[in-house]
């Protein structure tokens, strides 16, 4: 009996932390939670973002608040919530760079995205577009890519960066289309419009919601979007498929990844609520406002989702050399 007693005991002190540690979770979140959104204040998936977090708020209790982390093609903000602590207080709100795609560019980069990170939610995905200046002599994708081919190297093509997803697409561009163009990278979205708007740079590949205003003012020419379907914003301008590419795809995304080992009851609350958000009036004007098509979906469709996208972008990537 003596025996039996001190084995129960033992299991009870045994077990104490797991019941505790399940009583945590149930409870979350008990404090503020930090957002990190790896890029400056302002844009498309800064503006997603904070919509999120004040869903989050609203529907579990506590504030979410969102922390801009820019730098370093957002590895800055991405290393920050991989190297935090598992306990669902902090989260990162990002795009393909930080949570898939730099860690087949970036050398020492301190984190893994594929160990670091465990999938939450896709939120949304967004066409790249391709534009061009006004008196550009191409006016269609299909004379872009013929006028390429009859001058190699001539077409200066301007992405918001090295590693961007702008430059990996620039270079599935050239690839798939077998022709050479010039790469001319910006420190950001806003210098290559100044300079595309000026005539100095004479294509521009980026994310689609920031150059939808340019288009509606006719102050830049629009030659395609990059995705399968055509932009409900953009609703006259062909896909790249459209243009005699078929197969070609390529799409901006938004998703929410946690540090690995976030209770899996954390990740499902969080899961829950952005796909209610997604859903929701509010949120799909949102999305209709900042040129974003809502996704939504289980944290294993993200991660079958992130692991597509390394497949598709690390033989471009091999193939052009893009290391930093």
């Amino acid at each position: 009996m003596r025996l039996l007693s001190a084995g129960l005991i033992g299991l009870a002190v045994a077990l104490a932390p797991c019941h505790g540690a399940v009583a945590q979770t149930q409870k979350w979140p008990e404090r503020q939670v930090t957002l990190i959104v790896p890029f400056p204040a302002g844009s498309a998936v800064d503006a997603l973002a904070r919509a999120v977090a004040q869903s989050l708020s609203e529907n579990l209790g506590k504030p979410f608040i969102v922390d801009n982390r820019a730098g370093a093609g957002g590895n800055l903000g991405g290393a920050a919530v991989a190297k935090a602590s598992a306990d669902g207080y902090t989260l990162l709100f990002g795009t393909p760079a930080p949570i898939a795609l730099n860690k087949l560019m970036y050398k020492g980069l301190t984190f893994d995205s594929e160990k670091d990170f465990t999938p939450v939610i896709l939120a949304a995905k967004s066409p790249l577009i391709i534009t061009a200046k006004l008196d550009f002599p191409a006016k269609t994708f299909a004379e872009l890519i013929a006028y390429a081919k009859a001058n190699p190297d001539k077409v200066n093509v301007g992405h918001p960066g090295n590693g961007t997803l702008g430059h990996i697409t620039s270079e599935l561009v050239q690839q798939f289309a077998g022709v050479k163009m010039t790469n001319v990278p910006y420190r950001g979205s806003a210098p290559l419009m100044t300079d595309l708007l000026g005539g100095t740079v004479d294509v521009a590949m980026d994310f689609m919601p920031t150059y939808v205003p340019l288009l509606a003012d006719n102050k830049i020419r629009a030659l395609a979007v990059t995705t399968s379907d055509r932009a409900k914003q953009l609703p006259d301008v062909p896909t790249v498929q459209e243009s005699g590419f078929k197969g070609f795809e390529a799409s901006a995304w938004y998703a929410m990844v946690a540090p690995t080992g976030t209770p899996p009851e954390v990740v499902n609350k969080v899961n829950e609520v952005v796909n209610a958000f997604l859903k929701s009036d509010k949120g799909k004007t949102i999305l209709e406002q900042n040129a974003l098509q809502g996704v939504g979906g289980s944290p294993e469709d993200l991660k079958t989702f992130i692991a597509s996208e390394l497949a598709k972008w690390k033989p471009v990537i091999e193939t052009a050399k893009i290391a930093m």
